[in-house]
């Protein structure tokens, strides 16, 4: 492979496209200095991939497109394109079958490379991959730029140890080493994540293990569980059905024994009716006795209270006018003081004037003072602007040398300008960022590390919250079935006392129910279906209403409804919508209802107890008795004591515990609607558990992915900073000799300074008289400043003097008011005296009229008082005869309830039992059995308590469980089919680990050996061309280590005649020397296509230029030459001439010529 032709547009001074093509071996480049000859060098080196521009000779990369000339534009781009010629196969892998290989790239203004091979665009890392091995390289044996012969010779052994390794063809096992150690690097920090993800998944399997265990062996108990408690609720429905037959057959016996009593006792309640007729009658008549003495007696007090106001008004009077007869002894008073305070002021005036008048003359000097000093300092600044002038001139001096001083400030700008732009570059290169960038994708790997690690412990949180779930919704289940169970009791309860209540108040009976229908009476309601009594006081209150309690209420009787029979015994009662007041103590004030109870509770107190009742009854008026909750009932003549078996419960306390139940009722229906609600949050919850940790399980994927994104990344990052800080070390170094450059410029700056400063210098002659005029003026203004303090100390005394003046004659002002003031208040004082001596004088005496009115008042109540008394006595004694009647009622009464209790308690307790009996079957029915399957498999033997306690067994053994993870079989299925991928992809990246560090033994063993050879053959071609060049004397290559893919390589040379110890002390020709021999030695092993000289030969003398000339040309033979050369004795051994010219200034261009051809045509 060799060098075709390069084509430049745009490059450096190469503003036009041209093509520079090498048809030979041997090219020469000539021309005279400055006209570009370099620039074709440099851009082979620049289409290589050579990123820094200093070794461009630029500053930045952009310094590579042309920049204009004084008749030329500045261009946008610039662009290089190499071909190769590749007829003989000089390329291996993919582009062998290519005869030519095109290599391009274009820079714009913006700083921006492309690379194209062969047309198509591709990175720099392609084009540099192309040519490993083959010695080509922009920082290559290939290319011997100006300069670098000597820094070759005097490299250290590890620079130079690279270009053995390029002719050694192992550059591109280093680069294929340091991948595969990334790739190491980057297989065993995944392993290690993967182990560790492995063992916390082996603890997770081992407890999932251990819990799908728990959960079979719970469903396995449950199971049974659930069959016990069929079994034992059809054993106690059995139980159950048997008591409620029992209980029916005696329940029928008591019911005729309590017909027959209740037919005795209507009979009775009749008779007592018209007794409290007649005494209702009466006590009508009492109540007017009584409200007309009630009338009189307070015609009466509203007499003795107009008698006792005319007193209270007579003696308010005459407490005004002694007050008048004060206030008018009082206002003369103040007026004789206020005429005394009057003539002090007015004497006080009469001095402070004279000596206001002798302030104002003295104010009026002060200002004559003033205007004479203020004219002095008017003079004394015309003297201070003649002095400005002055030294403004002076000044004016100084800015000629500011002056120079900027002169020399413009040239230090240009090398800040230069120093500017090396800095943006190194800030555009933003290392920072793309290290920061890689920091961060350190540290996001490390997060997502943890993040895995996190959602770990939150997929291992989630399952215990999902075991706890399934304990707490098991215990909402079983809260369900108790608030159930019991809300199925009270509803037993609540239909037997209503059963009950209504058997007790008749409503059960639908003959009597379809006759009240028929005679449009259905919506009257029983008297106890109307009462509110406060508890502890039903059992008195249905002794003392008896049978009124089953009466229907009307407002009238309804006589047209029984021209029809009813089916059976029925009354009705009129009562009055209109309530009568009730004091705290009566009974009425304990029942509330929408009738009057007066007719039957009127007069009847109550008490707390017996002994109060027994105490108060001296106090109880005509018709009143007393009772107490405990059924004491105490009159004038009477006791009577009604006693109840505290086991019964009449219609009245059975109304209390229908009200009760109800209550109760209704905050069970509301616990078990909250019991229900929280099983469904609580399932809810289950639901959104299970979502959580199907998410979960969907992150920790999406993390591994994501984290796998992340690694491939941070190798990306990696080589962008290598690159970056590479560019930068050069951009220091750049920088640090703009910075000398400037540094020198600062001290040229500073010795003008100085000049400057010895200018102000001359400018301090006029200090002292500045001093003096400056002292002139703190004269002046002091005097100023003291003259006008005294000034306004003098108009502060006179402004003082004058308020003073002012607030005297407002005070006279005012006290004249005053006296004026206090004149007319004496007047009205005097007026207002006379008046109330005049109404004293015109009030009579009506207190006698009074009088006689009262006593006739008198005698009216006296009359009132004695019809009373005559009433009541009438009311005690029909009320008597109620009493004695009611006893022998209250008496048969009793009997009547304490049956009726018993038959009421039966059915009650019936009635339960058949609602616990249906209870339980329908138990039997939720749960998923059949009571009679179960009935039939049950031995008639069976007992309750037997399976009570096997049914506690089971539930122990539950107990003992603790909280249960029902979904850990299914999870623990998962979680180790997720193990066992693990573990295959563990012993997958073993096995990839293993043949990488397989593969990096053996890239190791190739490179030693390669390594080795080329050393040995480089150092026997140096050790045979150096005498050939030197015409004598010896050069070898030692190794500096022991180990051949770290040491370093040294050149040793010793010129004929000379026995130096290093290569240091030879001169610039003979290191020019050695180096080209070390390099056409390398070139005789691993000839590279081509080898670029620049100037190489310009330290040499002619005798060793023609020998360097001579191995250039026997080399020829198998290498392509193309050097810059000044030197004729180069140019003739060259077979082309490639001439660049600049005939326009800044833009070069070229002449190509062949020296045989030119030869042949000027022989001709």
């Amino acid at each position: 492979m060799r060098l075709k032709c390069i084509r430049l547009a745009g490059f450096k001074s190469f503003v036009d496209p041209t093509t520079a093509y090498f048809p030979s071996n041997m090219t020469a480049v000539v021309g005279p200095n400055g006209c570009g000859k370099s620039n074709v060098i440099d851009a082979v080196r620049w289409v290589l991939g050579e990123s820094s521009a200093k070794n461009l000779r630029g500053e930045s990369m952009t310094d590579v497109i042309f920049n204009g000339s004084n008749t030329r534009k500045p261009i946008s781009q610039a662009s290089i394109e190499l071909v190769f010629d590749n007829s003989v196969g000089g390329l291996l892998g993919e582009y062998a079958a290519y005869n030519e290989i095109s290599v391009r790239r274009l820079v714009s203004r913006d700083g921006q490379s492309s690379y194209f091979l062969n047309g198509t665009k591709c990175r720099r890392r392609d084009i540099t991959d192309i040519f490993l091995g083959t010695g080509l390289g922009p920082r290559s044996y290939a290319i011997i730029e100006q300069g670098m012969i000597s820094r070759l010779v005097e490299a250290k052994p590890e620079e130079l140890r690279i270009f053995l390794e390029e002719a050694a063809g192992i550059s591109k096992y280093k680069e294929r080493r340091r991948e595969t150690e990334n790739r190491i690097r980057r297989t065993e920090e995944n392993l290690a994540r993967l182990t560790d993800l492995r063992q916390e998944l082996g603890r997770q399997v081992e407890r999932l293990e251990r819990q799908a265990a728990d959960a079979k062996t719970y469903t396995e108990l449950k199971s049974q569980e659930r069959q016990l408690k069929a079994q034992l609720m059809a054993l106690r429905w059995r139980a159950l059905d048997a008591e409620v037959r029992q209980r029916d057959q005696a329940l029928q016996l008591q019911e005729l024994e309590l017909e027959r009593l209740i037919s005795e006792q209507r009979q009775a309640d009749a008779l007592i009716e018209q007794y409290r007729q007649q005494h209702f009658e009466q006590n009508e008549a009492f109540n007017r006795q009584q409200a007309l003495f009630y009338s009189v007696g307070a015609e009466v007090a509203k007499l003795e209270q107009s008698i006792n106001h005319h007193h209270q008004q007579q003696r308010k009077l005459q407490q005004q006018a002694l007050e008048a007869e004060q206030q008018q002894r009082s206002l003369a008073e103040e007026l004789a003081q206020d005429q005394l305070t009057l003539e002090s002021l007015i004497a006080e005036l009469a001095e402070l004037e004279p000596e206001a008048r002798l302030q104002q003359e003295q104010v009026a000097a002060f200002r004559l003072e003033l205007e004479t000093l203020e004219a002095e300092q008017l003079q004394w600044q015309q003297s201070w602007e003649v002095f400005t002038e002055q030294h403004a001139a002076a000044l004016h001096q100084a800015d000629l040398e500011q002056n120079r001083i900027q002169q020399t400030e413009v040239q230090l700008s240009r090398y800040a300008e230069r120093l500017r732009r090396h800095q943006d570059e190194a800030q555009l290169l933003n290392i920072h960022q793309q290290q920061q960038a890689l920091s961060e994708n350190v540290a996001q790997q490390t997060l997502l590390a943890e993040q895995q690690a996190e959602l770990a412990l939150s997929l291992e949180g989630v399952q215990e919250q999902l075991s706890q779930q399934h304990a707490r919704i098991e215990q909402s289940l079983q809260l369900v079935e108790q608030h159930s169970a019991a809300q199925q009791r009270l509803i037993g309860q609540q239909a037997s006392l209503q059963a009950l209540q209504e058997a007790a108040l008749g409503t059960d009976n639908q003959q009597l129910v379809q006759w009240l229908q028929q005679q449009q009476l259905q919506n009257l309601a029983s008297l106890a279906e109307q009462l509110t009594v406060e508890p502890g006081w039903e059992a008195i209150l249905e002794a003392l209403l008896g049978a009124q309690l089953q009466s229907f209420c009307s407002t009238s009787l309804p006589y047209a409804a029984f021209a029809s029979a009813p089916p059976e015994s029925v009354s009705f009662i009129t009562l009055s919508t209109a309530s009568t007041p009730a004091a705290e103590d009566e009974l009425l004030a304990k029942v509330k209802c929408a009738y009057d109870l007066s007719p039957w509770l009127a007069g009847i107190k109550t008490a707390d107890s017996f002994a109060q009742a027994q105490a108060r009854l001296a106090t109880l008026q005509a018709g009143e008795s007393i009772v107490t909750a405990e059924g004491y009932w105490l009159g004038a003549n009477f006791i009577r004591f009604f006693a109840a078996d505290a086991q019964q419960a009449g219609v009245l306390q059975r109304a209390q515990q229908l009200q009760s139940l109800e209550l109760q009722l209704q905050q069970l229906t509301q616990e078990l609607a909250w019991a229900k609600q929280a099983l469904q949050q609580q399932q809810a919850l289950l639901v959104d558990l299970e979502q959580q940790r199907q998410q979960l399980l969907a992150t920790q994927q999406g993390l591994a992915n994501e984290q796998a994104q992340q690694q491939a990344q941070s190798s990306i990052l990696q080589a962008r900073v290598e690159q970056l800080q590479q560019r930068q070390q050069q951009l220091q170094q750049e920088m640090g000799e703009l910075e000398e450059n400037i540094s020198l410029e600062q001290e040229q700056l500073a010795e003008a300074r100085l000049t400057l400063e010895q200018a102000i210098e001359q400018m301090a002659d006029h200090t002292q008289h500045k001093q003096k005029l400056e002292h002139t003026r703190e004269q002046l203004t002091a005097q100023l400043r003291m003259l006008r303090q005294q000034a306004q100390q003098a108009q502060h005394s006179k402004h003082q003097l004058e308020l003073q003046l002012n607030t005297l004659r407002a005070q006279r002002q005012s006290t004249e008011q005053a006296l004026a003031r206090t004149a007319q208040q004496v007047a009205r004082a005097g007026s207002r005296y006379q008046q109330l001596q005049l109404e004293l004088a015109e009030q009579g005496d009506p207190v006698t009229e009074l009088q006689a009115l009262l006593e006739e008042q008198l005698a009216q109540r006296l009359l009132a008082d004695e019809g009373l008394r005559e009433a009541r006595q009438q009311l005690e004694q029909i009320t008597a005869q109620l009493r004695q009647q009611e006893q022998s009622r209250l008496t048969f009464e009793q009997r009547v309830q304490q049956l009726r209790d018993s038959v009421q308690q039966a059915q009650l307790a019936g009635h339960e039992l058949i609602v616990r009996r249906d209870n339980q079957q329908e138990q039997i029915q939720d749960s998923g059995f059949a009571l009679a399957a179960l009935l039939e498999l049950l031995p008639a033997s069976a007992v309750i308590s037997d399976w009570e306690q096997e049914l506690e067994q089971v539930a122990q053994a539950i107990e003992r469980l603790g909280a249960i993870n029902l979904a850990a079989i299914e999870e623990f299925q998962l979680q180790s089919a997720r193990k066992a991928y693990l573990d295959a992809q563990d012993a997958d990246l073993n096995e990839a680990l293993h043949t990488l560090q397989t593969v990096i033994e053996k890239i190791d063993q190739e490179t030693r050996q390669r390594f080795r050879d080329t050393f040995e053959r480089v150092n026997s071609g140096l050790q045979r061309l150096f005498p050939k060049v030197f015409g004598g004397g010896n050069a070898s290559l030692e190794l500096t280590g022991d180990d051949l893919l770290s040491t370093g390589v040294a050149i040793m040379a010793q010129p004929p005649g000379k026995k130096n110890s290093t290569i240091h002390l030879l001169s610039g020709g003979e290191k020019a020397l050695t180096a080209l021999s070390l390099v056409f030695a390398i070139f005789q092993l691993n000839p590279a296509p081509f080898c670029m000289l620049d100037e190489v030969d310009a330290p040499l003398d002619d005798a060793n230029v023609g020998r360097y000339a001579n191995l250039v040309k026997e080399m020829s033979d198998s290498v392509q030459f193309i050097y810059i050369t000044h030197n004729k004795i180069a140019m003739e051994k060259a077979d082309q001439l490639l001439g660049v010219t600049m005939h326009e200034p800044g833009c070069s261009r070229l002449v190509a010529v062949n020296v045989e051809e030119a030869a042949a045509l000027a022989e001709s």
